[in-house]
């Protein structure tokens, strides 16, 4: 099929790159514009930009397609389909009915549950089980299509969002695969999502990552999970932040106040709305990771100071 290809991180490579080892061409690119980053700002692309460069693709990275000229460009094409994969923005209407077969989507949950920017990220905060991908026919609300297939499995209990997005991205790349030719045939149909059952998840900002420790430990051990490789668990002792690398839930004790240090050890034990943060691997602000034990040594970490 003559396909055009939106998406932007990471998470949209193994869709791109198994489109073409399927044998289909992919005629555009859509990506985000090129972003400054670092101190320097130098302008860098999202992945998919720049792999879809290396790979000698056309590529397009309109700042809006809302105008007539990033629609001109999309119509020229003459896709058969648009496939979705993380692109970061909306498609409006006119444009989802472009292409003579429509808009596909691979979605990082099992949809109708963590409709929304962040599902992966939501489904470790929320403690699930299980998770996977769907593969969806777009329409024009937020991830409210009907699905055409999906793949589902455990959570591992050590996956991180960095490894269980990896792991996501790959599954969905096969599920796409393996499902356009019958969605190319007409030979499946789109099942209607439940939207009674519909959970949405929000975009992640970097002030998410700041641990509240009136919460319960194993709250913030989904939070650590849920933020690692972004933003990040943090918290602040002292006036100053302590990234938070690893951590395990334990045992707390009667009457301490959340944010309060239990021990300081071999872990730094940090009492909770329920239960306590026990901290493997530290990070103080303008320094390298530490364990726990290098960290209350360097830091003159003490039992009874408070952190927030």
């Amino acid at each position: 099929m003559r396909i055009v290809f939106f998406g932007s991180p990471d998470f949209a490579l193994p869709s791109l790159e198994g489109l073409l080892a399927a044998g289909h061409e992919v005629a555009l690119v859509v990506s985000q514009p090129a972003k400054p980053v670092g101190r320097s700002a130098a302008l860098v692309d999202p992945p998919v930009a720049r792999r879809a460069k290396e790979l000698g693709l056309p590529v397009f990275q309109p700042p809006t397609l809302k105008d007539d000229a990033a629609f001109a460009r999309l119509a020229g094409v003459g896709a058969d389909l648009f496939v979705v994969v993380a692109y970061g923005k909306l498609l409006a209407q006119r444009v989802l009915d472009l292409p003579r077969l429509g808009c596909v989507n691979v979605h990082g949950s099992v949809l109708p549950r963590w409709r929304g920017a962040s599902p992966v990220q939501a489904a470790l905060l929320a403690g699930d089980a299980e998770s996977g991908v769907s593969l969806m026919r777009m329409e024009a609300g937020m991830d409210t299509g009907p699905v055409y297939a999906v793949a589902r499995g455990p959570i591992g209990p050590e996956e991180d969002a960095g490894a269980l997005a990896a792991r996501l991205a790959r599954e969905g790349a096969e599920l796409l695969v393996a499902t356009l030719p019958s969605i190319e045939a007409g030979a499946v149909v789109p099942s209607p999502q439940e939207d009674s059952l519909a959970t949405l998840c929000p975009k992640i900002r970097r002030e998410d990552g700041q641990a509240d420790f009136s919460h319960p430990a194993e709250e913030l051990v989904n939070r650590l999970r849920a933020f690692t490789p972004w933003p990040g668990l943090f918290a602040f002792r002292a006036g100053r932040r302590v990234k938070l690398l690893s951590a395990r839930a334990v045992a707390g004790r009667a009457g301490a106040a959340p944010g309060e240090v239990l021990s300081a050890g071999e872990e730094v034990v940090v009492a909770c709305g329920a239960g306590a943060l026990a901290l493997g691997r530290l990070q103080a602000e303008g320094r390298r990771p530490l364990d726990a034990a290098t960290f209350v040594r360097g830091e003159r970490v003490a039992p009874g100071e408070r952190w927030s």
